[in-house]
């Protein structure tokens, strides 16, 4: 394959474009708020995102390479088709129950990171657990979508993979370094128009293109392959609802989700960006449906590409790509990578921002220097921001699994983070106790599950097994809806079980030794005005939204629970005046 010059000068310019805008929207950060509240400004954008920024943001950091890519895949694989695409409708749903019914009680109290709700209920210790396989999640995800773009690359320009992972990672570390979210916002507007102007001009070229078959045609018939639409099999339908929900329900938990949802001016408009959102993601999922659809029309044989197809070549994962390269003129194929490019550097950046955020606040400040300075925490966040894009980046050129690591910490986001965050939020009187049992309960099913990505063969053997052809065994019965509803209901049974043992005085007060049911209540009332004390987070007085303001520190969580426990108690009012 020749290299190709006006390639790669069209990507030198398109980055070049990108990391303008980062750091004008950097220049815009500082000239945004006072300076004691920098950090937050970073993290939740001094919490005046507007609709339509919120609304590109929110969009762009699910419409990723990985979406795209694995969009017209699964549409081009042969015997999967659309029927098995369910990324558009299960993060566009995602988006949909979280603006119902996570949006509003997140930014309402005026949390800063997804963590906070777990630290304030749960304590240090529950949000430093919870904080693993959020931050696995984000990390693996970058670096999945970093390999498939070094890909992407060098299908259609030539040249060496692990220069243009290196160099799109270099971008997408050193805006999101100097702006945080202003930043990452604002360049993900520029990144969407580039992934909806790339790809669908892109489109009318590859169909038409002489060895393509009429879609309409190949979506019923099978001309060169099985029919793209696809079939769902009796034996697989488990697995088909397991995978659904995974997405639906296990898309919410992510601090790129509530990043945005926390950096809403108010609540309201926290709800709307989520479904602008899910619109969005339905939408932007057309043109790479229709590319794989194409993919699945086409004589291969007879275009340059040759045969034998990509799906013998095993290359159907490049599908979009190939597409692009070998079915579209020149020039046409520059804008489809600069699509691609724009989609990894849109959700890329999201990941390392979402995970710096999360150590600098709930690791870092919370739970180590509760008396850091806004300075210090600003700092830490550059410092972790440029580790983590340098992980993700080593994880991209050197794991051989990044996708199978992915998959793996995606589950645990589901099984672990997602019951632990619907019991923090709707499930009154759960505590650590019940929150640690959930958390390992959960995981303990996850693993004993097996994962053929990285070569891990089950534990337990659920009904519909079989061996693949790599003699690793594979699940049809749905065991991560299993997992993750095992995780939910331990957490409420436990944690109901120790309240009560510690209340009726079946156990000694001495035995809390996570200070969740017995000494909870009393330390938050002795100190109200205290952000962080001991064990627990403590929380001052209900701290109203304003929309064009930041909320400080002190006022950074709400927990009303505590406060009506003390109007109802005389004892501990006569302490507190003590």
């Amino acid at each position: 394959m020749p290299f190709h010059v006006e390639g790669l000068v069209a990507i030198v310019v398109f980055y070049l474009a990108i990391l303008a805008v980062g750091i004008w929207a950097a220049w815009k950060t500082k000239n945004t708020g006072s300076e004691g509240d920098r950090s937050e400004a970073i993290i939740v954008g001094g919490r005046d995102i507007g609709l339509l920024v919120g609304g590109f943001t929110m969009t762009a950091t699910w419409v990723g390479g990985g979406y795209i890519n694995g969009t017209a895949e699964a549409v081009y694989v042969p015997g999967y088709g659309l029927a098995w695409a369910q990324a558009p409708i299960g993060y566009a749903l995602s988006l949909i129950v979280g603006g119902l019914f996570f949006a509003k009680p997140m930014r309402s109290k005026g949390y800063v990171t997804m963590l906070d709700p777990f630290q304030q209920i749960y304590g240090k210790r529950m949000g430093g657990l919870l904080f693993i396989p959020a931050l696995m999640g984000e990390m693996f995800w970058a670096a999945a979508i970093f390999s498939a773009l070094g890909a992407t690359i060098s299908v259609i320009i030539d040249i060496n993979i692990n220069i243009s992972v290196i160099i799109s990672a270099l971008i997408a570390t050193m805006y999101t370094l100097v702006g945080g979210l202003y930043s990452v916002a604002y360049t993900d507007v520029v990144q969407l128009f580039c992934i909806f102007l790339g790809l669908w001009i892109s489109v009318p070229f590859a169909m038409s293109h002489p060895a393509v078959t009429n879609i309409g045609l190949t979506a019923v018939q099978e001309v060169y392959q099985a029919p793209w639409l696809g079939s769902i099999n009796s034996l697989d339908i488990y697995t088909w609802l397991d995978n659904f929900l995974l997405l639906t329900l296990g898309g919410i938990p992510w601090q790129a989700y509530f990043q945005r949802v926390l950096s809403s001016s108010s609540a309201t408009y926290a709800q709307v960006l989520s479904f602008l959102a899910a619109f969005g993601c339905f939408v932007m999922a057309l043109p790479a449906i229709l590319i794989g659809a194409i993919g699945a029309s086409t004589a291969w044989n007879e275009t340059d590409y040759g045969p034998p197809d990509p799906m013998t070549k095993r290359e159907a994962d490049m599908i979009l790509p190939i597409v692009l390269q070998y079915l579209c003129p020149v020039y046409i194929s520059f804008f489809g990578l600069g699509a691609v490019s724009a989609a990894v550097m849109s959700s890329a950046d999201s990941s390392i921002l979402s995970a710096s955020s999360m150590f600098a606040r709930n690791i870092y400040q919370l739970s180590f220097r509760q008396n850091a300075s806004d300075r210090e925490i600003v700092w830490v966040m550059r410092i972790t921001i440029f580790l983590f894009g340098a992980s993700a980046t080593a994880m991209a050129l050197l794991a051989s699994s990044v996708y199978g690591l992915w998959y793996l910490s995606s589950d645990l986001v589901y099984i672990i983070i997602f019951p632990q965050l619907l019991c923090v939020l709707f499930i009154k009187g759960t505590n650590t106790y019940g929150a640690i049992a959930g958390y390992f309960f959960g995981l303990l099913l996850r693993i004993t599950g097996g994962e053929p990505y990285l070569y891990l063969q089950p534990l337990i053997y659920y009904p519909g097994c079989y061996p693949d052809e790599n003699n690793i065994y594979v699940q049809r019965f749905p065991f991560k809806t299993l997992a993750m509803l095992t995780s939910f209901f331990t957490n409420i049974l436990v944690s109901y079980l120790a309240k009560y043992l510690f209340e009726s005085g079946t156990l000694p007060p001495k035995l809390d030794f996570l200070d969740a049911v017995v000494s909870r209540y009393s330390r938050e009332h002795m100190d109200k005005a205290t952000l962080v004390k001991s064990d627990n987070i403590v929380l001052n007085e209900l701290a109203p939204v304003n929309p064009r303001h930041s909320l400080t520190l002190s006022s950074t969580f709400t927990n009303k629970e505590a406060f009506n426990y003390v109007d109802s108690s005389p004892d501990l009012s006569n302490t507190e005046d003590n």
